[in-house]
C-alpha cells in the first residue's frame, strides 16, 4: 500500500513513537525523527518526556477498533493539528499539520496525528493495528499489498506460527 509521504511517514513515525521504551536517549529519539524525515529534528532533553508521553497517547489509536475514528479525533484537537498547503525546498505543494516554525514536539505531534486520520480515510482502520502476538505490545502501520497484517514483525509471526505448529504436533 503507497500513502503519500507525508502521511505514510507521518503514520509509521506514529507507530515507532508508541512502540518506543520509556527510557529512550534523545540520540534515540533524534534517529527516530530523523529516519521519518522530520525537519529540524534537534530534541532537547526536556523535549524527551512530551514526546514519549506523546507516544502513549497514539497507542489507543492502533488498538480502538470501531472506536478510532472518536479516538484520532481527540489526538487531533489534542495535538491542535490544522492541514495547510505547503511549498518548500523546491517540491510542489503538499499538506503541512503544523508551521514550519513551530517546535519539534508541537509539529510531532501534528504530523503523526494527522497522518493516522490521513492513513484511516485513504485506506481504512484496518491499515492500523496492534501485533497480534501473545505478550507483544507493538503497534504498527500495515503497508502490505494485502492488507491483512497481524504481526508487528516476521519475528512475532514467526515464533506465533512456530509454537501453533509444534502444538499441532503435539497432538
Amino acid at each position: 500500500m503507497h500513502f503519500n509521504a507525508y502521511s505514510g511517514r507521518g503514520g509509521l513515525l506514529a507507530a515507532e513513537l508508541a512502540n518506543l521504551q520509556p527510557l529512550t536517549s534523545v540520540d534515540a529519539l533524534q534517529d527516530a525523527l530523523a529516519r521519518h524525515l522530520v525537519r529540524r529534528a534537534t530534541v532537547s532533553p526536556e523535549q524527551v518526556g512530551p514526546l514519549l508521553a506523546w507516544g502513549d497517547r497514539l497507542r489507543p489509536a492502533f488498538a480502538a477498533g470501531p472506536d478510532v475514528v472518536r479516538v484520532v479525533n481527540a489526538l487531533l484537537d489534542e495535538a491542535a493539528a490544522r492541514p495547510f498547503l505547503s511549498v518548500h525546498d523546491g517540491q510542489p505543494p503538499h499538506v503541512h499539520f503544523a508551521p514550519e516554525s513551530a517546535d519539534v514536539v508541537t509539529r510531532v505531534r501534528a504530523v503523526t496525528a494527522g497522518s493516522l486520520a490521513t492513513v484511516i480515510a485513504e485506506a481504512g482502520p484496518d491499515r492500523i493495528g496492534a501485533c497480534a502476538a501473545p505478550g507483544c505490545e507493538r503497534v504498527f502501520v500495515d503497508v502490505s499489498r494485502g492488507g491483512r497484517r497481524a504481526f508487528c514483525s516476521r519475528t512475532c509471526a514467526t515464533r506465533v506460527h512456530v509454537a501453533a505448529h509444534r502444538a499441532a504436533r503435539a497432538r
